[in-house]
């Protein structure tokens, strides 16, 4: 019987994958492994379908998977799959396989998750895949779905995403009505920098919104958070020369940056919030801060694509969490692990308050 085993590790580009190349070499000398090879793939939507879809019906997808991923990026084995993902990349799936640190592996057989392994340990890594390859399928418990984010959460995430964020009907390069076209003409025209949400795409966004905000058409135009108004009083603004004032000063991105780690004396650049976290990183980087008792602030930098990918350049750090003492950067889950371990993290950001 087949045991239609998949392996995924959770990577980081950072991390070198020695236990991939030990296990790949050591499973080649045995015949009925000798095909099968760790191959990287990029995380993205295909990917985000493989983990929904085929991992949990093999047998039904497999075909599938086959023209879902092009030939380079895995090595379907007659009954051993193997994946490797960036953790970072795929929060969601991270948060709940719980990956706290990298490299792990999750192993899967006929739909249902039957192992793991936390660590760079190549000879484990091999046995576990030779035993597990050759074990009939087990049961084991489900695995329980994310709890669904509460909806004035998600609008109050998207409305803040930006300082200045624009609910349409359609993107800004192709408007969908003639209202979100005038808007994004004013906007334009006034050189205003905004983020924007296609409001045709989620019809729970757009009815909700109208009740969250207590206006009943769009296009919505919010600044800082707070709604400014519809087309009619954009248009207003714009022509009493008030529109400027009423909007956020523009900045540049380092600027902006530089204003966020220094918003507190203790920061925590991370994915989520304290109260939920959306990474097992960031989860377990709030547990050590919880310990200390000091008090800090928190940028979910899933909100912000644009500050999520500008201070890895800006702090020269790869990976999130990011902790920030005084404007200065401390590092990342490894390093706040090490100073706990060292007794150093405390005094270090007791001294920053």
């Amino acid at each position: 019987m087949k045991s239609n085993l998949c392996v995924v590790h959770f990577s980081a580009t950072w991390h070198h994958n020695v236990p991939d190349e030990r296990c790949s070499t050591d499973l080649a000398q045995e015949a009925q492994y000798s095909n099968t090879r760790f191959s990287r793939v990029l995380a993205h939507e295909r990917l985000i379908y493989y983990e929904l879809h085929t991992v949990y019906n093999w047998e039904e997808n497999i075909c599938l998977a086959r023209k879902v991923f092009p030939p380079q990026w895995c090595c379907l084995h007659e009954s051993l799959l193997q994946i490797q993902i960036e953790a970072e990349d795929v929060p969601e799936i991270s948060e709940k396989y719980e990956i706290s640190a990298v490299p792990t592996f999750i192993f899967f057989r006929n739909e249902k998750k039957v192992d793991r392994m936390d660590g760079a340990n190549a000879a484990e890594l091999t046995k576990k895949v030779k035993l597990l390859s050759s074990q009939n399928a087990i049961s084991v418990p489900d695995i329980p779905k994310p709890p669904k984010e509460d909806l004035n959460t998600k609008l109050k995430r998207l409305i803040n995403a930006e300082d200045v964020m624009l609910f349409m009907k359609g993107t800004p390069a192709e408007p969908r009505c003639g209202f979100s076209r005038q808007m994004i003409k004013i906007l334009n025209d006034a050189s205003v920098k905004y983020g924007s949400f296609n409001i045709l795409e989620d019809e729970e966004i757009r009815q909700g919104l109208k009740t969250f905000s207590n206006w009943p058409t769009y296009p919505q135009l919010y600044a800082k958070g707070e709604l400014l108004g519809g087309l009619d009083i954009v248009k207003e603004l714009a022509e009493s020369g008030e529109l400027e004032s009423q909007l956020p000063k523009q900045t540049s991105l380092e600027d902006r940056l530089k204003e966020l780690i220094n918003s507190s004396s203790v920061m925590l650049f991370m994915k989520g919030d304290r109260e939920a976290p959306r990474c097992g990183f960031s989860k377990q980087t709030v547990a050590i801060m919880k310990d200390t008792g000091v008090d800090y602030k928190t940028f979910d930098i899933l909100s912000d694509e644009e500050v999520r990918q500008g201070l890895k350049k800006y702090s020269n750090w790869p990976t999130y969490p990011q902790l920030y003492v005084k404007g200065e950067l401390v590092g990342g889950l490894d390093i706040i692990k090490e100073l706990q371990e060292s007794g150093e993290l405390e005094t270090i950001l007791k001294e920053g308050q």
